[in-house]
């Protein structure tokens, strides 16, 4: 069914292009635009501009954020000396909801994908390399253990190795979460609860 307005038709394919939104998905959403106020729909536009025009990754953990560095960054009351190495954004978020964790992150940007073409130059693996590196940095600041906090699938567990591999030369306990995680799962889903008997049971690798 296509309508026989082209504006509506027009937000149907653009809604359509969105991850997991299929046709059916896209028209229930160009309905609901055309029941909210003209007030709501500007709301609505003027934040997906900003997240265009403001949102940036921050220069230390890469995360997104409006301001650099970002507030877990500069939050003194977290321990710095712990980083958590995830795949997402939203996995950042996801953690932050056990309220269980108290260092700091590090976000990659995915996760090594060979059949995709992703490897480690195509996430933030130097960064993160450039952390474990004390230089100037107080002693505070110093990292002691980093934690791979990545999903338990294919492509995480050839990331975690990876990284594992790579840090072992560092002065650096490296860590990953229990098993407590279904495989094949995504850690921005997981319940709170599961992410905090992870986070408790992390081993060596």
């Amino acid at each position: 069914m296509h309508y026989s307005s082209e504006s509506v038709e027009s937000l149907v394919e653009q809604f359509s292009k969105l991850p997991t939104i299929g046709r059916k998905s896209a028209q229930r959403l160009a309905a609901h635009v055309l029941k909210i106020s003209r007030e709501e729909v500007e709301l609505l536009a003027s934040a997906l501009l900003a997240v265009k025009d403001r949102v940036q990754h921050c220069t230390i953990c890469q995360n997104v954020t409006d301001i650099i560095p970002c507030a877990l960054c500069r939050n003194e009351k977290r321990d710095h000396g712990l980083v958590c190495v995830v795949e997402e954004s939203s996995d950042v978020v996801a953690l932050e909801r056990t309220g269980e964790y108290f260092g700091v992150y590090h976000v990659l940007g995915g996760v090594i994908s060979p059949l995709d073409g992703i490897g480690p130059d195509n996430l933030t693996v130097r960064e993160l390399v450039r952390r474990l590196n004390p230089g100037e940095a107080k002693p505070e600041r110093r990292i002691r253990e980093v934690i791979l906090a990545v999903n338990p699938t294919v492509e995480g567990d050839t990331t975690a190795y990876y990284l594992a591999q790579l840090l072992a030369p560092f002065q650096v306990e490296v860590t990953r979460l229990a098993r407590g995680l279904p495989i094949g799962g995504d850690l921005a889903f997981a319940d709170e609860a599961t992410l905090s008997r992870a986070l408790a049971g992390r081993g060596p690798l």
